[in-house]
């Protein structure tokens, strides 16, 4: 028997990464400090959290498809529902689906956001209908606040095994410094940068610097990457879209800095206190992080479809240029405590 589940139907990895303290706040209060959480495969949820204590297990369950598809899903769901018997369910998202899934399995503490038809489901009156158009951690602030339950933070502050993250600085450790991360792609091609964009920015930054720049994504930009590398010059590039998304993570702690659009790799970046430079042309910028430095369009409009197009390079080599100098060794230093800090909070 599982006491407490905790539910995340977003796909993606920074959603993960954002949802984080809401569920530690959530295990806080439940019966052994920790929850099972459920989430879709695409999140990468069960090696994200694997150091996590306050998460016990990690099972994925698919929301998406066709009708008839997420009909089947339904189905699954329900039953793995009811196999965990659970006593309390939060589903931390406004999904209507996963609400009727926790009444028919029986749950009998069902909290949610209860925005929408979700509220005939659950067992919490929900929040206000008022929060309905803003940004989701805002339904999550205001969903902690009415249940009383304490968040004191919003910062995630991911937990990696401190032999992974020691690994992986091994294993570079002859590049030399400033480490600058660069991350490739984006959950939709409206948020990344165009393949011309990304190749002046990698030349100017590679002739700009003496440190290393490495080049981080999914698998899919793998050979985006390498062409990248292979058409410009000047300090060492490394192709690491080869890293899995822990690896990532590893790298991104022994980073100095991180350069990208709105995107899972800049959740990574944050998560591991790295200061991020967030590329959002097409998106709403976030805030849920001091470590978030949001890089606007050139002109200084808000988000929209061609956001990223009159973002331009040489705009985002200036925001980060007081950062690019060599650290000397007293920075070096920080940086290390600031590792060895999050390795073990």
């Amino acid at each position: 028997m599982v006491p407490t589940v905790v539910i995340q139907t977003k796909q993606g990895i920074g959603d993960v990464i954002w949802h984080l303290p809401f569920i530690r706040s959530i295990a806080a209060i439940s019966p052994g400090g920790s929850v099972t959480f459920l989430t879709l495969p695409s999140t990468h949820a069960r090696e994200l959290l694997e150091a996590e204590s306050c998460v016990a297990e990690t099972l994925y369950f698919e929301h998406r498809g066709s009708e008839f598809s997420r009909g089947l899903h339904l189905i699954r769901l329900t039953a793995l529902l009811r196999r965990l018997q659970c006593e309390t369910a939060w589903i931390l998202d406004r999904t209507t689906r996963v609400a009727f899934a926790a009444l028919a399995a029986g749950i009998p503490k069902r909290i949610g956001i209860g925005l929408g038809r979700q509220r005939w489901f659950i067992s919490n009156p929900g929040i206000d209908q008022r929060y309905f158009h803003d940004m989701p951690i805002e339904w999550l602030k205001a969903l902690m606040q009415a249940m009383n339950v304490p968040c004191p933070t919003t910062e995630p502050g991911l937990h990696l095994k401190p032999e992974l993250v020691a690994a992986v600085g091994e294993r570079f450790r002859a590049c030399p410094r400033p480490w600058i991360v660069l991350g490739l792609g984006g959950s939709h091609p409206l948020k990344d940068w165009q393949s011309s964009q990304w190749l002046e920015f990698v030349d100017k930054l590679r002739r700009r610097i003496e440190g290393t720049v490495f080049l981080i994504g999914g698998p899919g930009q793998v050979q985006r990457a390498s062409n990248l590398i292979g058409q410009t010059a000047g300090a060492l590039a490394k192709n690491a879209c080869g890293l899995t998304v822990v690896e990532a993570a590893a790298l991104l702690r022994h980073a100095d800095l991180f350069v990208g659009p709105d995107s899972g790799p800049m959740n990574l970046a944050v998560a591991v206190g790295t200061r991020a430079f967030g590329l959002f042309g097409a998106t709403r910028v976030l805030s849920y992080s001091q470590f978030i430095h949001p890089v606007l369009p050139d002109d200084g409009s808000g988000p929209a479809p061609d956001g990223m197009q009159r973002l331009s390079p040489c705009r985002v080599l200036e925001r980060i240029e007081p950062f690019l100098c060599t650290p000397s060794a007293g920075s070096c230093a920080r940086s290390e405590a600031r590792n060895h800090a999050g390795q073990h909070s």
